[in-house]
């Protein structure tokens, strides 16, 4: 009888030491340009119940309106094809004016007005916690700021431009992030 508590004991150790280790409170990512010049961060942060509110940092992109995006793969190569498309774990549509949509990864525009931008966005429809709509999956994810508005409807991914900044997102927390 003592040997089963013993390994119930140690069996619950385990388990409540992976919960932990599944858990993420604070994330960041680094926006680069293709030509690999930080113009921005982001800090993510989970909240209590649902969502994750983050707070992005803009220094380096020109004033104007861009498309801004959770992608789906953790890569930020070349053109930043790699990040594949919007984080869509639940197969719904891209955009928020679109019958069965959004994305997971559909963010509200940024509307750039000086050289020094900061915003706040909370978003609903992801997580950093591991499980469904977790960011944190096999490939990670990654942030796109796209040149143009996203039209919030148009398929598969709302008439946004060219991709111009992009950052992985990562359980590290970046010195000097908001």
């Amino acid at each position: 009888m003592k040997r089963i508590s013993v390994l119930a004991i140690a069996f619950a150790a385990l388990s409540t030491e992976n919960a932990v280790a599944q858990r993420v409170d604070a994330a960041s990512a680094l926006l680069k340009d293709r030509e690999g010049k930080i113009v921005g961060t982001v800090a993510l942060r989970q909240t209590p119940d649902a969502g994750v509110l983050m707070n992005v940092s803009i220094d380096g992109l020109p004033i104007g309106n861009y498309a801004f995006h959770v992608h789906e793969t953790g890569k930020c190569d070349g053109d930043f094809s790699s990040a594949g498309g919007h984080f869509a774990p639940r197969a719904r549509k891209h955009g928020v004016l679109s019958e069965g949509g959004p994305h997971a990864g559909d963010l509200p525009n940024l509307h750039i007005v000086a050289a020094k931008y900061n915003v706040e966005i909370f978003a609903r429809e992801f997580s950093l916690n591991k499980g469904k709509g977790s960011i944190f999956d096999d490939d990670g994810s990654a942030l796109i700021v796209h040149r143009g508005i996203d039209d919030y409807a148009t398929q598969p991914a709302g008439g946004a431009g060219e991709k111009v900044a992009c950052g992985v997102i990562t359980n590290k927390i970046i010195d000097g992030a908001p």
